[in-house]
C-alpha cells in the first residue's frame, strides 16, 4: 500500500486544482465521455481536442468567418449560422460580442458556448485578410515542441520473454502555425514494449506522421501534403474524423463536416497518406481532389490479406513481422455547391481504393458479409437545405455492394428548443472502409433505425433532454446468431443556478438481444441495461473547481439472474493565484458483480489526451495531476495515478499480466513554445 499512501500524500500536499475551463470545454467533455462509455473509439480525437485548444488561445474572428467555419461549433444550429452572418451583412462589423445578444434565434445558453471560442476584430473592418507572405510566416509563425514519456512501476508478464522493448512510452511531437493559413509538422511514438534504434525500430520510433497545410491561399482553399485525414458529408463514404453521434445533447449530435484536416496525432490507423487540395471553382462551388498510399499492418498467407491490424503494436516478433505487410492506394474527390440564398448545399463525393493483393479473411457467419475483395468504391450524395426553422441534412452511398442512407430532420422551435429525427438505413453488405457515420453498431453496416430527441429550456435555469431510439439488424452481429432489434432511451434534466455550478442527473435504458454464453447461439434473450448518473459540478471562482460524480448500473438478460455495479468519483481542483501552478486529484471507489455491470469514469489527463478508463470489480484509484507554466514558453505537467483491486491478486491475463493487485503508472508531458 505504500504507493497508495504515496498519493494520498502528494494529494494532501499540493492540495487540488485543475486550470479553470470553460462551459463550451466542459460541454465537449462530458460528451466524449458518454462516447467512452458507449464504446466508441477516441484515439483519432487527438488533432480535435488540439484545435479545440488553439481555437481558446487564438478566437476566430466573428466579421471575417466563413459559414464553415462556424458551421465546425458543433453547438450552433444552421438557423443560428444564417442568423450571424445575415446580422453581419446588415449591420455592418460587429463592435464587441455582445451584439450576439442581438442576433435572431441566439440563447443565453449558446453564446457561454460561443464566447471563448470567437472575438472581434474592429481593427481589420470585417475584411478577410489576403494570404500572407513568406518573410511574414517565418517571422510571426509560432512553433510547439511537445513530448511525453509514461513509466508504469509494474511488470507485465510479456516483458520476461516476449516483448522486445523497454516498457516505457514515449512521443516527439513538433508543430509549426501561422493563424489559420500555415500549418506544419512531425510527430514520432514509441509504444511501451517495443524497441527504440534496436531490432526491426532502427530508424528510431516505431511511427512517424509528418503534414504541411496550407489555407485561404486565392482560389486554393486547401492543400494537404503527407498525412492528413478526410470529412465529408454525413460520413457514409468519408468519415475519417470525429462524429459525436448519440449523447445527452443536441448541441453536439451533429456530424461535423470538416473536409481536408491535418493528420498530426499519434493514431496509427485513422489517417491518410499523399496529397488533398480543395479549390474554389466559382462562387459557391468547391472541387477536392485527393490520394493516398500507406502500408498497412496485417497477415498475409498464400499471398493474400488474411486480417487487418488496427493496434499499431509491434513488442513482439509476431507483431513485427506485421508490420507493413501490404499497401492501400485510395484516390477520389468532392464537388460541393452551395447557394446561401436558398439556403442549399449539395456535395458528391467518390472514391476508389484497392489493396495490392486479395484481401480474404476467414470470416465468421455473423460477419459473411463484410468486405472481402481487393477493388473497391464508394459514391455519396449529400444534401443539406434549410427552410425557416426547419433544416433537413442527409447523404445516400453506393458501395461496391449494398447501399447506406441517413437523413436528419431538426426543428427549431425557439431559442434553446429544438427537435432532431435521424433515419439511417445500412445494408447488411454496404462496404466502406473510410466510413464513420451516426448508428448503434461500429459501422455504418448492417443496421435500420428511427432516432427522435427533443431538448428545451423551460425555465432559465433548467435544460431538460430526451431521446428514444429504435433499432434493427437484418443479418447476425457479434454475439447474436440472428437478426435482431431494440430500443434505447435517454433523459437528462440539468440544473444551473449559477454560472459557478453546474449539476445533472441522466437516466438511460437499452434494451437489446444476445446469445446466451454457452448455448452457442441456441438460445438468444434479451437484455436490459440500466444506467443512472448525478454529477454536481461546482467552479466557485477562477481558482477551485468541485466535481462530484455518481453512476449506478443494473444489467440481466431476461429470466437470468442480473448483475449490478456503482461508483462514486470525487475531483478536486486549484490553481494557485499568486503561482502559475495548478493541480487536480480525482479519486474513484467502484464496485461492479461482472463486466457487463462495469463503470466509467473520466479522469483529467495531458493536454490534447481524453482518459476515461473502464473498471470492473471492486476497488479504488486515486490520481494526482500537476501543471506548472514558466511563462508562455514552457510548460511542465506530470500525473500520477494507481489503481488498487481489491478482489483480486492478479490484473489482466496473457502477456498483459500484472502479478499483483496495484498498477501505478507516472506520466510526465513537456512544452515548448516560441
Amino acid at each position: 500500500m505504500k504507493y497508495t499512501f504515496s498519493v494520498a500524500f502528494m494529494a494532501l500536499c499540493l492540495s487540488t486544482a485543475l486550470f479553470a475551463q470553460n462551459t463550451a470545454s466542459r460541454l465537449w467533455m462530458d460528451n466524449l465521455e458518454e462516447l467512452a462509455m458507449e464504446g466508441e473509439d477516441l484515439s483519432f480525437d487527438e488533432d480535435d481536442l488540439e484545435e479545440l485548444t488553439l481555437r481558446l488561445q487564438a478566437p476566430l474572428d466573428m466579421n471575417t468567418a466563413t459559414r464553415r467555419q462556424l458551421e465546425q461549433f458543433p453547438f450552433l444550429s444552421d438557423l443560428q449560422v444564417e442568423n450571424i452572418q445575415a446580422y453581419i451583412y446588415t449591420h455592418g462589423p460587429m463592435k464587441t460580442l455582445y451584439e450576439l445578444q442581438l442576433v435572431e434565434g441566439m440563447d443565453r445558453r449558446t453564446i457561454e458556448w460561443l464566447e471563448p471560442f470567437v472575438r472581434v476584430d474592429t481593427v481589420g473592418g470585417g475584411k478577410p485578410r489576403r494570404f500572407p507572405s513568406l518573410r511574414a510566416v517565418l517571422k510571426y509563425g509560432r512553433h510547439e515542441v511537445l513530448t511525453r514519456l509514461d513509466v508504469p512501476f509494474y511488470r507485465r508478464k510479456g516483458y520476461e520473454h516476449d516483448y522486445l522493448g523497454p516498457p516505457l512510452y514515449h512521443s516527439l511531437r513538433y508543430a509549426f502555425r501561422y493563424g489559420d493559413y500555415v500549418q506544419a509538422g512531425v510527430t514520432g511514438e514509441k509504444d511501451a514494449g517495443e524497441p527504440f534504434l534496436a531490432l526491426h525500430e532502427r530508424k528510431g520510433y516505431d511511427h512517424y506522421s509528418y503534414y504541411l497545410l496550407l489555407r485561404h491561399w486565392g482560389r486554393l482553399e486547401t492543400l494537404a501534403l503527407g498525412t492528413y485525414r478526410l470529412d465529408y458529408g454525413q460520413g457514409l463514404v468519408l468519415g475519417n474524423g470525429f462524429g459525436l453521434g448519440k449523447s445527452f445533447s443536441l448541441a453536439t449530435s451533429r456530424y461535423r463536416e470538416g473536409g481536408i484536416r491535418k493528420h498530426g496525432s499519434t493514431d496509427e490507423y485513422n489517417y491518410f497518406r499523399g496529397a488533398a487540395a480543395q479549390v474554389r471553382v466559382a462562387k459557391g462551388v468547391h472541387a477536392s481532389a485527393f490520394y493516398s498510399h500507406r502500408r498497412l499492418d496485417g497477415v498475409v498467407e498464400d499471398g493474400m490479406i488474411a486480417s487487418i491490424y488496427k493496434t499499431g503494436l509491434h513488442r513482439t516478433q509476431a507483431e513485427a513481422d506485421k508490420k507493413h505487410a501490404f499497401a492501400l492506394q485510395m484516390a477520389g474527390g468532392n464537388l460541393t455547391y452551395e447557394n446561401t440564398l436558398l439556403p442549399l448545399r449539395v456535395g458528391l463525393t467518390g472514391i476508389y481504393y484497392f489493396f495490392d493483393r486479395p484481401y480474404r479473411p476467414d470470416l465468421r457467419t455473423y460477419a459473411q458479409y463484410n468486405m472481402q475483395g481487393n477493388r473497391f468504391y464508394n459514391v455519396g450524395l449529400n444534401y443539406r437545405y434549410r427552410l425557416g426553422a426547419l433544416s433537413l441534412t442527409g447523404e445516400a452511398a453506393l458501395g461496391k455492394h449494398g447501399y447506406a442512407l441517413l437523413n436528419r430532420l431538426e426543428y427549431d422551435l425557439s431559442a434553446g428548443t429544438r427537435l432532431l429525427l435521424v433515419h439511417r438505413l445500412y445494408t447488411h453488405d454496404y462496404w466502406a472502409l473510410f466510413a464513420h457515420a451516426f448508428a448503434e453498431g461500429s459501422a455504418p453496416q448492417n443496421e435500420n433505425g428511427w432516432y427522435l430527441a427533443a431538448e428545451t429550456a423551460p425555465w432559465a435555469r433548467w435544460r431538460l433532454f430526451a431521446s428514444l431510439d429504435f433499432f434493427s439488424f437484418p443479418w447476425w452481429r457479434y454475439r447474436i446468431s440472428k437478426p435482431s432489434q431494440g430500443w434505447e432511451g435517454r433523459f437528462q434534466a440539468t440544473w444551473t443556478p449559477s454560472a459557478q455550478l453546474v449539476v445533472f442527473a441522466n437516466y438511460r435504458y437499452k434494451r437489446k438481444e444476445r446469445d446466451v454464453t454457452g448455448t452457442g447461439g441456441e438460445v438468444i434473450l434479451p437484455t436490459h441495461h440500466h444506467k443512472v448518473r448525478w454529477r454536481a459540478d461546482w467552479r466557485p471562482d477562477a481558482a477551485w473547481r468541485l466535481c462530484t460524480t455518481a453512476d449506478y448500473n443494473h444489467f440481466h438478460s431476461q429470466g437470468l439472474r442480473g448483475s449490478q455495479g456503482w461508483q462514486c468519483t470525487q475531483l478536486c481542483a486549484y490553481t494557485l493565484p499568486w503561482f502559475p501552478l495548478g493541480c487536480a486529484v480525482q479519486c474513484t471507489y467502484f464496485h461492479t458483480d461482472d463486466y457487463d455491470a462495469r463503470v466509467y469514469a473520466y479522469e483529467p489527463g495531458l493536454l490534447y489526451t481524453f482518459y476515461t478508463p473502464s473498471f470492473s470489480g471492486r476497488g479504488f484509484r486515486l490520481s494526482a495531476r500537476l501543471r506548472y507554466d514558466f511563462g508562455e514558453t514552457l510548460m511542465l505537467m506530470a500525473k500520477l495515478g494507481q489503481t488498487v483491486y481489491t478482489d483480486r491478486q492478479e490484473i489482466s491475463s496473457g502477456r498483459d499480466l500484472i502479478a499483483g493487485n496495484k498498477k501505478l503508472d507516472l506520466q510526465v508531458q513537456l512544452r515548448l513554445k516560441f
